[in-house]
């Protein structure tokens, strides 16, 4: 569970960063505003979806330890 656990923290905190650092490009150039965020988004997007492959393994990892325990 550790793994997984870690695994998830990063994501969020990858997300945390997208968010402070889209907020202030969008913040420093009101102007583009609309196309800061969209790029933003699709910066969290993707923050997501590589996250997905490390979160799979950490999970099997976290199993393998679990059963090896028992």
């Amino acid at each position: 569970m550790t793994r997984t656990a870690i695994e998830i923290l990063h994501i969020l905190a990858g997300l945390a960063v997208a968010v402070a650092i889209t907020w202030a490009a969008a913040w420093s150039y009101p102007l583009g505003q609309d196309v800061i965020w969209w790029c933003g988004a699709a910066a969290m997007v993707v923050t997501v979806i590589m996250g997905i492959g490390p979160l799979r393994q950490a999970r099997v990892l976290d199993r393998q330890a679990n059963r090896s325990e028992a």
